[in-house]
C-alpha cells in the first residue's frame, strides 16, 4: 500500500478521501489556495502546502505546483478526486513519468473518453448502443445542417471537449440551428481550447441513468448497479438515488453488462462510471464515461457498502478486486441532495460568510461537507459546499427520511438551495418516480432566469 497520499483537490471531496485514508492508516497531504487556508480539509490532513492566490489557474489547475509538492512532501500516490485535474492526462502522465502513482486510469483512457466523439466510435465498434448522430466533428454550419436534416429535428448540438453542458443545446430547425453553431463552438473553444461540435438526435424524456463499475489491473471488473440522476439544473445534477425507481431487473442486467462492454473495450482499470440517456420505452443510449469518481458516488456506497474511494487507492496499489459479480447485492434505498450555495429560484451562485452551520445528524443520514461555521464560500470554486445523503429499507423512507433531514438543516448568512429541494421531494412526480432531465425547467421553472 502507498506510504503518503496527496490529494489534488479541496472541499467535501479532500475531506472525504482524507477519511477513508485515515480508516487506511495512509498519512495524508492536503493542498490549499489562500482562500482556503483554514478550510476543514486542511485541518484534517498530515501535511498541508500552500498552492497559490485562490483563483483555480494559479492554485488547484497549477500543475507545475502541485508536482513540487509532490517531491517537498514525498508523497508517492496522487488522488484527484473529481473536477479539476481528475481527468487531465497531461498531469496524470507527469506523475506517471516522475514514479508517482496516479489514483486513476492511465492518461490514455481518458483521452479516449475525454473526446466524446472518439468515445462515441469506441461504443459503437464495441456495440454499446449509441444515440444516432454524427461521428466525426462538424465543420461549417452548413454541414451541421445537412446533418440535422438527414437525422430530422429535434437534435442536440454538442461539444466533442469538456462537459458541464458547456456548448450544448437543444434545436428544432435549421433557423435555430444556424444562431447556435457559431456561438457554441465559439464558448467550447474558449472553455476547453477545442471547438469540435457534432450533432445528434435528440431523445425526448430522457432520463438519466449511470453505471458505477470497478476495474483492476488482472482483467477483473465489476458494475455496482445504475443511480438515477435525472433531476438537473443547467445539465448539472442536483438530485440523485440508486437504485433507479424506473430501471426493473432485466433492464438493470442489461445496461450494468453495457457498461462492462464499454469498460472492457479501453481496457479500463480503477473507478469509472459510463452514463446513458434512457428514453420512455427503455431503451438506453451510450453518453459519455466520466473516468473519475463521481459527485454521487455515495448513493452507491450506502446500497452496495462498499467505500469506492478505498477501492480505488487498492486498484491503484496493484490489488485485485475484493469481490466478483454475483457478491454485489443492493439493500434498501439511498438519496443525495447537493447543498449549493445559490438562489433557489435562479440557481445563480451566492458566496458569503455562513454564519451558522448546523447540519442534521441520526440514523440513516450521512453528510460529506467540507464548510463549518465562519466558513466563507468563495466566488472562485463550484458553488457546492456540501452532500446530504440519506439510506432507508425504501425509496418511499428515504424521500422522507431526506425530508425531515432537510428541515433541520440550518445554514444562515448565504442564499442556498434547500428551499427548492424540498419542492423537487414533495413533488408529485417526484414521489411516483416519474421525473426526466427537463423536471426542473418544466416543473419549477417559477421565476425569470431559471432554466
Amino acid at each position: 500500500m502507498f506510504q503518503k497520499i496527496l490529494i489534488a483537490n479541496r472541499g467535501e471531496i479532500a475531506l472525504r478521501v482524507i477519511n477513508t485514508c485515515k480508516k487506511l492508516n495512509i498519512p495524508t497531504v492536503a493542498v490549499y489556495s489562500e482562500a482556503d487556508r483554514d478550510a476543514p480539509h486542511v485541518r484534517a490532513a498530515d501535511e498541508t502546502y500552500l498552492l497559490g492566490a485562490a483563483p483555480v489557474n494559479q492554485s488547484y489547475l497549477n500543475i507545475d505546483r502541485i508536482l513540487e509538492i509532490v517531491d517537498e512532501s514525498g508523497a508517492d500516490a496522487v488522488h484527484p478526486g473529481y473536477g479539476l485535474l481528475s481527468e487531465n492526462p497531461l498531469f496524470a502522465r507527469k506523475l506517471k513519468e516522475k514514479g508517482i502513482t496516479f489514483i486513476g486510469p492511465e492518461p490514455e483512457m481518458m483521452e479516449a473518453m475525454g473526446d466524446k466523439l472518439v468515445a462515441r466510435r469506441i461504443m459503437k465498434q464495441a456495440g454499446v448502443p449509441v444515440i444516432p448522430g454524427t461521428m466525426k466533428a462538424i465543420d461549417s454550419v452548413d454541414e451541421a445542417c445537412s446533418h440535422a436534416e438527414e437525422i430530422g429535428y429535434p437534435v442536440m448540438l454538442k461539444a466533442a471537449a469538456g462537459g458541464g453542458g458547456i456548448g450544448m443545446q437543444i434545436v428544432g430547425n435549421e433557423s435555430e440551428l444556424r444562431k447556435a453553431f457559431a456561438a457554441n463552438q465559439k464558448r467550447v473553444q474558449t472553455y476547453f481550447g477545442n471547438g469540435a461540435m457534432y450533432i445528434e438526435k435528440y431523445v425526448a424524456n430522457p432520463r438519466h441513468i449511470e453505471v458505477q463499475i470497478l476495474a483492476d489491473r488482472h482483467s477483473n471488473r465489476i458494475h455496482l448497479g445504475e443511480r438515477e440522476c435525472s433531476i438537473q439544473r443547467r445539465h448539472q445534477k442536483v438530485i440523485e438515488e440508486a437504485p433507479s425507481p424506473f430501471v426493473d431487473d432485466n433492464t438493470r442486467q442489461r445496461i450494468g453488462e453495457a457498461a462492462l462492454a464499454a469498460a472492457e473495450s479501453i481496457k479500463y482499470v480503477n473507478a469509472g462510471t459510463v452514463e446513458f440517456l434512457m428514453d420512455e420505452n427503455k431503451n438506453f443510449y451510450f453518453i459519455e464515461m466520466n473516468t473519475r469518481i463521481q459527485v454521487e458516488h455515495p448513493v452507491t456506497e450506502e446500497v452496495y457498502g462498499i467505500d469506492l474511494i478505498a477501492e480505488q487507492i487498492a486498484i491503484a496499489a496493484g490489488k485485485p478486486l475484493s469481490m466478483r459479480q454475483e457478491e454485489i447485492k443492493p439493500t434498501g434505498h439511498a438519496i443525495e441532495c447537493r447543498i449549493y450555495a445559490e438562489d433557489p429560484d435562479t440557481f445563480y451562485p451566492a458566496p458569503g460568510l455562513i454564519k451558522d452551520y448546523q447540519p442534521p445528524a441520526g440514523e440513516g443520514i450521512r453528510l460529506d461537507d467540507g464548510v463549518t461555521s465562519g466558513y466563507n464560500v468563495t466566488p472562485f470554486y463550484d458553488p457546492m459546499i456540501a452532500k446530504l445523503i440519506v439510506s432507508a429499507e425504501n425509496r418511499e423512507s428515504a424521500i422522507n427520511r431526506m425530508k425531515k433531514a432537510l428541515d433541520q438543516y440550518k445554514i444562515e448568512g448565504i442564499k442556498h438551495n434547500i428551499p427548492m429541494l424540498i419542492k423537487v421531494l414533495e413533488h408529485p412526480h417526484f414521489i411516483a418516480g416519474n421525473t426526466t432531465t427537463d423536471f426542473l425547467q418544466k416543473q419549477l421553472a417559477s421565476s425569470e432566469g431559471r432554466e
